[in-house]
């Protein structure tokens, strides 16, 4: 471990500015089992808390009939909700809690162009509508009615309200979340870098109005490469991502390879 952390001295500079607009502030440990594939912070009178998600995440029920997967959570106005997936074409479901702590999970049936992926759910600020993504290259986002909030049945289909249609192709985005009703911030896990010039690059997305229950367009714009720092050589993963609106922080999980991905996976801070 010694040796481990000065090699980590050595592979960590001094905290700059990773990517355009952000400075790194700082970063956290993230574990493999329980903090791999997301987080969300949620902002309740009784208290605040950053809720993390892995596969040691996944309650024995849900894993049980089939949804096996967990995304990157979003939350808005105390509601929290938790993406899920399955490996067939089943629907994809979402776990919601209320601001009052109480739980429902809401279906919602693929479309026939749809993909079964369930990466990430983004709640809009105003907590009217959720943004989920697909896995792959992809030119839109999906939006539905927030589940719990405006879509209040969870034994009715949770419909799909419209998409963010790119005007710029985006590869495996693990994370979204939104800093303002207007802009989204996303983390690419994308492998190839051919899209935007780097491989797993922090995206920013400016919609052309507030999302209101039918298609809008998406500016999508690269902002550079996330920090992949590590003991290990080989395939980093981004995962999730938060903007905590408190103090205006940014979060990115980033699971490092290999062995390594035990010891030094790290949630990285920024600040713009």
């Amino acid at each position: 471990m010694l040796t481990l952390a000065a090699l980590l001295a050595v592979v960590s500079p001094a905290l700059a500015q990773a990517v355009t607009g952000w400075t790194e502030v700082g970063r956290d440990q993230a574990r493999a089992l329980d903090e791999s594939q997301g987080l969300a912070t949620i902002v309740r009178p009784s208290g605040t808390t950053i809720r993390y998600t892995g596969i040691g995440t996944i309650p024995a029920d849900l894993n049980s009939q089939g949804w096996n997967h967990v995304g990157d959570p979003g939350s808005a106005q105390g509601w929290y909700v938790e993406p899920y997936q399955r490996d067939d074409r089943g629907a994809k479901l979402f776990r919601v809690q209320a601001p009052d702590g109480s739980w429902k999970n809401f279906k919602h049936t693929l479309e026939s162009w749809e993909a079964n992926n369930n990466s990430f759910a983004a709640v809009s600020p105003d907590a009217r509508w959720m943004v989920a993504g697909e896995w792959g290259t992809m030119d839109r986002l999906l939006v539905h009615p927030m589940p719990g909030a405006a879509a209040t049945d969870p034994a009715q289909n949770l419909p799909l309200a419209g998409t963010i249609r790119l005007d710029h192709p985006v590869r495996d985005v693990q994370g979204c979340d939104f800093q303002t009703a207007t802009r989204l911030l996303c983390a690419s896990d994308d492998p190839d870098g051919s899209l935007f010039g780097t491989t797993k690059p922090l995206l920013q997305i400016d919609l052309a109005g507030p999302l209101a229950g039918s298609d809008v367009s998406g500016h999508v714009t690269s902002l550079g490469q996330l920090p992949l720092r590590s003991g290990c050589g080989g395939n980093f993963e981004v995962e999730g991502i938060d903007f905590d609106e408190r103090d205006n922080t940014l979060r990115v999980i980033v699971m490092s390879p290999s062995i390594c991905i035990l010891f030094d996976s790290m949630t990285y801070r920024f600040k713009q």
